[in-house]
């Protein structure tokens, strides 16, 4: 992990980079592509799924080497055509997993995250599960083991494979010529994250497009019919954590409200959007019927709301920094502290995004928490070291005066 940190110091920067440099551009265009609220979502939900990753917490419930182990058939030496052959299975099993987590039910909650902004950016790239690790997609990985791709090889193909479709979440790149036949090109990936129904489910490949021209599932972007995003039942929050576990939340209201015994176990793996008849009248939920009526999920913020939110997401950017920089020297508890710190603030500042009655009180009871674990708490490197306790002071001060100010501010709608 200590090396993954590494690689993050680096490649974090970069990402942010290249999104500031696609807002540029679209101010420069008068051609947009982000709205503030949702972009500080999507990078949000990035550092949720990178702490999870970085911690190693998700459940492994299969890991490669095993299978490795028991089933290769060949021993081949490291070479570059095994590099290759390497990826291309890496790839196929990341087309699998992709798949299943757009067919059935319990598994749409790892990914549906990423479909959840109604913008189509950089950004959203970076809105990835914190509940994706339980090891399912390894199975879809036995064809490397067969061919005896070292565990040491995939381990340094998955995160080069992951950050390779990053720079395809744009609508600042048209078609591709040529390589839209070869490789996921942008034009291909904006289909996939749109509700249209001609675009439903498909282009599910991560790098290499041939996966969905052979398995029937590719679809080329129609210039008559315009992508819109989001998902078929609109999330209504900015709050990733919430997002994380909101369709897990749904299916099991639908178990519990079901009469039929059968359809309590059913529901868990049925198509995505199959729910039991009984409860459809019970409990309805938004869905939506014309595309193109679709109003965007956003309000009127005030200033400060936005200074508020900002001043958050920058002192996050800093806390994460200095956990990746100082990572290989903390204790257990000293990454949990960490994680603590970066999951509350989020989960506060994007409640009060989303205007929760609760919020504001959530938040002065986190910073209350956080000067209490400050003063009193003296063996952590979040508390030991000077310069980090006055930097966190700070900020919690800052906290404290810009919630008084939303507080005073707070806007006419206001959720439950």
């Amino acid at each position: 992990m200590d090396t993954y940190a590494n690689i993050l110091l680096i490649t974090i920067p970069i990402f942010l980079v290249l999104i500031i440099v696609e807002i540029s551009y679209g101010v420069w265009k008068n051609d947009l592509k982000h709205s503030y609220m949702d972009t500080i979502s999507s990078l949000s939900s990035g550092f949720t799924n990178l702490m999870v990753d970085i911690l190693g917490l998700g459940i492994i419930i299969f890991s490669y080497p095993y299978f490795y182990e028991r089933l290769k058939v060949i021993e081949l030496e490291e070479s570059i055509l095994l590099y290759f052959i390497a990826f291309v299975c890496v790839d196929f099993a990341s087309y699998c997993h992709h798949r299943l987590k757009h067919s059935i039910n319990i598994f749409w909650n790892m990914h549906v995250i990423h479909h959840s902004s109604e913008e189509f950016n950089l950004a959203c790239a970076l809105r990835q599960s914190i509940t994706n690790n339980l090891g399912i997609g390894i199975l879809f990985l036995v064809p490397a083991a067969l061919l005896g791709v070292p565990p040491k090889m995939i381990s340094v193909l998955g995160p080069l494979h992951l950050f390779g479709q990053f720079w395809y979440h744009t609508r600042h790149i048209g078609k591709l010529g040529w390589l839209e036949y070869i490789l996921v090109t942008p034009s291909q990936h904006r289909v996939h994250h749109a509700i249209n129904k001609e675009y439903i489910d498909k282009n599910l490949a991560a790098i290499f497009c041939i996966w969905d021209r052979a398995f029937g599932t590719f679809q080329e972007e129609l210039d008559d019919v315009p992508c819109v995003y989001g998902t078929l039942k609109p999330v209504r929050t900015w709050n990733p954590i919430l997002i994380n576990f909101q369709h897990l939340w749904f299916l099991a209201q639908d178990a519990w409200y079901t009469s039929s015994v059968k359809d309590k176990l059913k529901i868990w793996f049925m198509p995505t959007g199959w729910r039991p008849k009984d409860v459809v009248k019970k409990v309805p939920r938004t869905k939506v019927e014309n595309v193109f009526n679709q109003e965007k999920y956003k309000f009127e913020y005030t200033f400060i709301h936005k200074v508020f939110v900002g001043f958050h997401f920058l002192t996050l950017n800093i806390v994460l920094y200095i956990f990746l920089s100082s990572f290989a020297d903390l204790s257990f508890a000293d990454k949990t502290g960490y994680f603590l710190l970066i999951f509350s603030t989020i989960f506060s500042f994007s409640s009060v995004m989303d205007g929760y009655k609760w919020s504001i009180n959530f938040e002065y009871t986190r910073i209350l928490l956080g000067m209490l674990v400050l003063y009193f708490q003296e063996e952590l490197f979040l508390t030991n070291n000077s310069s980090i306790t006055m930097f966190l002071s700070c900020y919690l001060i800052v906290s404290f005066i810009l919630n008084s100010l939303v507080l005073r501010s707070v806007p006419d709608r206001i959720n439950q």
